[in-house]
């Protein structure tokens, strides 16, 4: 027996033992009474009477130690030409002295605060230092629209917004403040206070009595020691889009969190102590709390944050520059990210203009790794290229290549094997479990490992409803996937994103996988569009590599031709546009779902989280083309 096989079995069968040395890399107030709580399923607890604090974990216990002089945090803004290093002992100073200003305003343990910024490293100490008083933070990606800030406003009920002027998105200047100031108009809870860090890209306007800006609050502002909290008290509130359109408050509690954030960065990412780990990720986002902020600094790492994108701050070679410059070990972003660099560099011709001898690894998650992208990451890197899956609601890796336990060999395609202390399995419409291969809904059987959700802000029946009571015994992650025979996990997209052609249900996926082979190929989507004889049809829409320039009819065959080789005719794939480019949110999940809404001339409304809203128009009209988004 492996290594891996030895942990991950260990995981699942003595849970308790597991995670109880798992946290002894913690540092505890209070030790633990009980490992996992079970007395009240599904609301799983762990460590429950510990009494620890995450700050404390992440800073002050590093500088004990003797890690005061190493950097921390590396600022590293294209969009604004800064590069700054801050300390762990400067960076315990200002997160003591923000919590100390935050605590003369009368926040406290369990108060709630919202966070609204770019990603300045103002944002990570806001975070520190509400973790600091045992507050709880919900950050809201900055430049979100007013009626969903509001929404997560009421939801939240904060005593006080901290935010920032405004922010570049590569050369188009954002001002937070007005969307601020709309949003809590429109809400029905109002925050006591709202602390504004002025950027001078763009200077804002306070309102007198409401608004103290960031510099003014903080002058004069003793430190403050660490407030010890539960193990089970909230660190903070993450909103994920819900389905009845009222945002998801996903929950994290402070234990089980340190624990096992601190747990995968050596055992998934192999990242030890002191060196330099980057999640080209934001704030705003799961992977922002879990890999730019928490996980890297409670493990003693040097992290990144990148105020800048892939392309455009200033070219494909943007990554490759950070990388070289600041001696990353371990990159981790989402694939669309280096579909872009792929579309606009698809020699790999900026890569030679930097040393990376010293990079190690490249993790992609957030969207499905196609085949094609992973051969052209790894053929330019000549380094691991490891596919991960995870969700906001587990807050750290579902399944993964564990590079600090066992390395296995990489199928692309697949995102390898669960990670310990997720029992992943493959189950049909009436939870029956199916065999290698066999294609089926992926659920992770109860208790879920320590870090993820609890439960949801204030709704433990919408919690039930979500994940629970669908499949009773397991959590269910609303994808579909299998497994194969050597236990490796293909995860084809959401449930949703399967389509149904004269009583067969097709991944849209597995069509993706095939047109992103296409050599003039930069990304696509494929999303099932209403037919009157056969239920549905897929559709293909195909963003071209930069210089490209094809007729769109032989394009067509050609990805047609493709399509029926690989899956067959019964895949009944006929349709595909060219698009200048694919909606996407900003954290770069492709809008399929929305997509497919104007395909079938359905009403949408506009996702608060989309990138650029001009681009549905530019999809509608290449639908229209081809005969789709028009009302039959």
């Amino acid at each position: 027996m492996g290594k891996y096989e030895e942990l991950f079995q260990r995981s699942i069968s003595d849970p308790e033992g597991f995670w109880g040395e798992a946290a002894e890399a913690i540092t505890w107030h209070k030790k633990w009474d009980k490992v996992l709580d079970s007395s009240n399923p599904p609301f799983y607890r762990w460590f429950t009477g510990g009494e620890m604090n995450t700050c404390y974990n992440a800073l002050d216990r590093h500088v004990e130690d003797g890690r005061g002089d190493q950097t921390a945090i590396i600022y590293d803004s294209p969009v604004t030409g800064t590069i700054r290093k801050i300390s762990y002992r400067d960076l315990l100073d200002q997160v003591s002295r923000f919590a100390g200003a935050l605590k003369g305003l009368g926040v406290e343990k369990g108060d709630t605060v919202i966070i609204y910024m770019p990603m300045i490293s103002q944002a990570a100490v806001a975070m520190l230092a509400c973790a600091r008083l045992g507050a709880v933070h919900s950050v809201v990606f900055g430049g979100f629209a007013p009626n969903e800030l509001a929404l997560r406003i009421n939801d939240a009920k904060p005593k006080v917004i901290i935010s920032a002027s405004g922010a570049m998105e590569i050369k188009r200047l954002i001002e937070y403040k007005p969307l601020l100031n709309r949003a809590i108009e429109l809400a029905a809870h109002k925050p006591e206070k709202c602390i504004i860090y002025q950027r001078r890209l763009a200077e804002a306007e306070l309102i007198p009595g409401r608004d103290i800006a960031w510099n003014e609050f903080i002058a004069g502002a003793e430190p403050v020691a660490c407030v010890p909290v539960k193990a089970t008290d909230p660190l903070y509130i993450l909103y994920t889009s819900g389905t009845t359109g009222k945002p998801k408050g996903v929950v994290r509690d402070n234990g089980g969190h340190a624990v096992a954030l601190r747990w995968s960065l050596e055992n998934i990412y192999d990242t030890k102590p002191g060196e330099v780990f980057w999640a080209a990720s934001d704030v705003g986002w799961v992977v922002g709390h879990s890999y730019i902020v928490y996980g890297p600094l409670l493990t003693g790492c040097t992290t990144i944050l990148y105020e800048g994108k892939s392309v455009g701050t200033p070219d494909p070679g943007a990554f490759w520059r950070v990388i070289s410059q600041h001696g990353v070990k371990t990159l981790f972003t989402a694939p669309t990210a280096f579909r872009a660099i792929k579309k606009e560099d698809p020699q790999g011709k900026y890569i030679k203009k930097y040393d990376l001898s010293g990079f190690r690894y490249l993790f992609l998650a957030g969207e499905r790794l196609d085949p094609d992208t992973y051969h052209w990451a790894y053929n330019l890197l000549q380094k691991p290229v490891i596919d991960h899956w995870w969700q906001t609601e587990t807050g750290w890796p579902i399944t993964a290549n564990c590079m600090g336990i066992e390395s296995f060999p990489i199928k692309p395609g697949s995102c390898t094997k669960p990670v310990p202390g997720y029992n992943v399995q493959i189950i049909d419409n009436i939870g029956k479990k199916l065999g290698p291969k066999e294609e089926g809904l992926v659920v992770v059987q109860l208790p879920l490992p320590p870090g993820t959700l609890p439960s949801l802000w204030n709704a433990d029946e919408r919690f039930i409803e979500s994940y629970m009571k669908i499949f009773p015994g397991y959590y269910f992650t609303s994808d579909g996937g299998h497994m194969d025979e050597d236990g490796y996990v293909y995860i084809m997209g959401r449930v949703d994103d399967v389509i149904n052609i004269a009583g067969h249900r097709l991944s849209t996926g597995a069509m993706e996988e095939v047109v992103a082979q296409h050599e003039d190929v930069a990304e696509c989507a494929v999303i099932g569009a209403h037919d009157t004889l056969k239920g549905q049809l897929p559709v293909g829409l195909v963003v071209l590599k930069a210089g490209v320039a094809r007729g769109e009819e032989e394009l067509k065959k050609e990805l047609v031709q493709m399509i029926r080789n690989e899956i067959g005719p019964i895949a009944c794939f006929k349709e595909a546009v060219v698009v200048q480019r694919l909606p996407k949110t900003r954290s770069g999940k492709i809008l399929r779902s929305t997509m497919r809404k104007i395909a079938d001339a359905q009403p949408y409304t506009m996702p608060s989280t989309i990138d650029d809203p001009s681009i549905l128009g530019e999809v509608e009209e290449a639908l229209k083309k081809i005969g789709y988004a028009q009302k039959k």
